[in-house]
């Protein structure tokens, strides 16, 4: 390996001598060729990162380069399989021929004395579970974003995301190569969009096709970046044209962190500089406290930046012990616990992604709490089923590396374990549960027909993507008798049939994409419904008396039942019935057939027979109340509005307007950036099939657009009763079938 390096300095325009002269590149020489250790290694130099991003922000491309620099892979590979091989971290053949990631991938490497595991997530909007439950996972992230366009509309929801797990982060921002590259832009809508409080840790040397290097503002210092691939480190005085605007950006940076820790505050109230060591601390203290986010900068394509982002992410990033991490405790009622990373604990573990290889299901786990060694029993608590476990792997990408154990605060994989994503397990010891994490609901459906000879595959198939993919949903319509696909888009959908045919040789036919409408009521209406049956013997009687109105739009749930009852006219035994009832009927609504969500039920009175009411009396009183009365209370039907942004050139910009509002598009923001144009507006999904197509055509392949779900809102009348008529009568001639 060392032999490789000196064959690369030899070509490289950096002497041996400019080498030996600085310590600081001779620690980078070490660095690079360290390796990586298998074995135990203290908590407190342990990273569990995440890298996330907007769809083509060079997450992957960073990916690689952090792996070259630490050594764990000899060559770079670009993102599409260009060269035939791909980058490291895009194993599938499906993400190196789309140039997407379309799995989280998982890797380990070392900097330094430390360990860093990762997960490289995907950035496009269909796979956001695979960022859910990495984040779920992890300590800390970097959020890459694009020196050009900044804040883009996944970031938002990458931004979400970390917020919902309290995740550290560093910023990114990437592509200072590219034309238009503007990091203070970027910078500005951190704050101003995501409302961070963040500074910038470098200013860069050049931009665009003059990016030389980074200025460093910690340490009061200009970093170059040489060699074949950036490998060799050349650090220098800070270049006089930069030097008042190096020192602007240094005080600023110590400004905002005396807004958020005392010891800067003292420093910097009594005017006095701080020491590098002191500005690294309190850097470290306000990240790990959630108060604020350093910003790297570079371009991992043109390798300048990474290695100070890998210096940033020992430095500043928390390690396992400083993240709260809280289970449920089974055996007494959930209560909360709060888990400790020490080996010496009760083992605890969050079995996060499920992946189906040539061993069998393999289970990725984070630990928690305790260690674990090759041979040792694991506990599913939420099965209760105890396992021997023969084989420890830590994941390299596609790759596996076989290790004795794994040890509180690291991620590693078994097989052969069936179990579903979630799930926790133990040593047996103690009976707990991590709490669940967040999981969108699905926004597109396909109807699937497997051929005749591939059924058992078509099953196969399905059951392991449900079981990867909690966004992945399949059910079988009731009344067209139809299997339907749902997952969270175009993309989502076409990439699991696409899966299908390659992975399991089924060549399913699908139908027309679906939007999963949803409905909902207006306004209050009241309801007295009587179900009486009578033929012969014991019948059937029930009435049940009360109204359903809408939720507040801020409320969280989507059904409230409500027990107003007075007296014993509806004995309490028969409640349960009736709610399930309610239940039923919200599951499919009469106008379109889609679930109702919105309501609250109140059940005020009821009548039974002392013979003939029976808990399905009171049911079928609940579901046809529900459908009687339905019609009074407005129903609407809504539909998923996307959240569009379309990059495209100025010339365009009148024709993608005109083309989103014949779509039914309300246009939000516009925004110009150096000959480019960004328009940003609420489009209904069911207006967006064939987009992609279209906005090619219409802009000689010079557009971009991503989208992603914001909510749902009322159809237009007009719409309303069309789908709702074409609904009846599928119906109507489904029953005359």
């Amino acid at each position: 390996m060392a032999s490789s390096f000196l064959n690369r300095l030899a070509r490289s325009k950096i002497g041996f001598h400019s080498l030996s002269r600085s310590v600081g590149i001779q620690a980078s020489f070490k660095r690079h060729f360290a390796a990586v250790p298998e074995g135990p290694v203290p908590v407190d130099r342990v990273r569990n990162i995440g890298i996330s991003a907007h769809i083509d922000s060079g997450k992957t491309t960073l990916t690689e380069r952090i792996l070259y620099y630490t050594g764990r892979i000899r060559e770079i590979h670009e993102v599409k399989g260009k060269d035939g091989i791909g980058a490291k971290m895009d194993s599938m053949d499906l993400e190196r021929e789309k140039g997407i990631t379309i799995q989280s991938a998982a890797t380990y490497c070392s900097w330094g004395d430390n360990r860093i595991n990762i997960i490289d997530t995907p950035g496009h909007v269909d796979f956001t579970i695979e960022v859910e439950r990495a984040l779920r996972v992890l300590d800390s992230a970097i959020m890459v974003t694009c020196g050009v366009a900044g804040v883009q509309s996944q970031t938002l929801t990458v931004d979400r995301q970390m917020k919902r797990y309290n995740i550290p982060r560093l910023v990114f921002v990437n592509k200072l190569d590219r034309t238009g590259a503007n990091p203070w832009k970027a910078l500005e809508g951190i704050r101003e969009r995501l409302h961070l409080n963040v500074a910038p840790l470098q200013i860069p040397i050049g931009l665009e096709s003059d990016l030389e290097g980074l200025v460093d503002l910690v340490a009061n210092r200009a970093v170059y970046f040489h060699g074949d691939n950036g490998e060799v480190l050349k650090f220098a005085e800070i270049p006089k044209e930069l030097q008042a605007q190096a020192q602007e950006r240094r005080r600023q940076l110590i400004e905002t962190l005396a807004d958020v820790d005392s010891e800067m505050e003292e420093l910097f109230l009594h005017e006095q500089e701080p020491t590098t060591e002191q500005l690294k601390a309190a850097i470290r203290r306000a990240t790990v406290g959630l108060k604020f986010t350093p910003m790297f900068m570079g371009s991992a394509y043109k390798n300048k930046g990474v290695q100070l982002l890998l210096d940033g992410v020992c430095d500043y990033l928390p390690n396992p012990t400083q993240k709260k991490n809280v289970a449920l405790d089974r055996n007494n009622n959930e209560a909360p616990v709060e888990l400790v990373v020490e080996d010496s604990k009760p083992f605890v573990g969050l079995a996060f992604k499920l992946e189906d290889g040539k061993f069998g299901q393999l289970t990725y786990v984070r630990v928690y709490q305790g260690k674990f060694r090759k041979g040792d029993y694991l506990t599913n608590t939420s099965t209760g089923r105890k396992l021997k476990i023969a084989r420890l792997v830590r994941m390299h990408s596609n790759e596996m590396v076989e290790i004795q154990e794994a040890n509180a605060g690291d991620i590693f994989a078994i097989f052969g374990v069936d179990c579903s994503s979630g799930d926790t397990f133990t040593d047996g010891s103690v009976n707990l549960s991590m709490t669940s994490m967040f999981v969108p609901e699905p926004v597109m459906s396909l109807a699937v027909t497997p051929p005749k000879e591939g059924e058992t595959n078509f099953s196969k198939a399905l059951s392991r993507f449900q079981k990867e993919d909690p966004t992945f949903r399949v059910h079988v319509d009731k009344e067209s008798n139809e299997i339907i696909m749902s997952g969270m888009g175009e993309l989502h959908l076409q990439i699991y049939t696409e899966r299908m045919r390659r992975e399991y040789n089924v060549d399913v036919k699908v139908g027309a994409p679906r939007v999963n409408y949803r409905e909902t009521i207006s306004q209050r209406a009241d309801f007295n419904y009587l179900h009486k049956k009578q033929s012969g013997g014991s019948g059937q009687f029930g009435r049940v008396i009360g109204y359903i109105e809408p939720l507040p739009e801020d409320s969280k749930e989507t059904f409230v039942f409500e027990n107003k009852l007075i007296g014993q006219e509806v004995p309490p035994e028969f409640v349960p019935a009736i709610e399930k009832g309610f239940r039923e009927a919200v599951a499919k609504g009469n106008l379109a057939g889609h679930p109702v969500i919105g309501v609250r039920v109140v059940l005020q009175d009821g009548q039974a027979h002392s013979v003939d009411s029976n808990e399905m009396a009171f049911r079928l009183a609940a579901l046809n109340a529900f459908r009687q009365v339905y019609k009074d209370a407005g129903a609407v039907l809504l539909e998923p509005i996307m959240s569009a942004e379309i990059e495209v050139p100025l010339e365009f910009q009148g024709v993608v307007v005109a083309n989103l509002t014949r779509r039914r598009g309300l246009i939000q923001d516009t925004e110009t950036r150096e000959g480019y144009c960004v328009v940003k507006a609420d489009v209904p999904l069911n207006s967006m099939f064939g987009y992609s197509t279209d906005l090619r055509s219409s802009t000689a392949g010079q557009a971009e657009f991503s989208m992603e779900y914001k909510t749902h809102q009322p159809v237009p009348p007009s719409e309303q009763n069309m789908i709702s008529d074409r609904y009846h009568k599928e119906r109507l001639a489904s029953y005359k079938k």
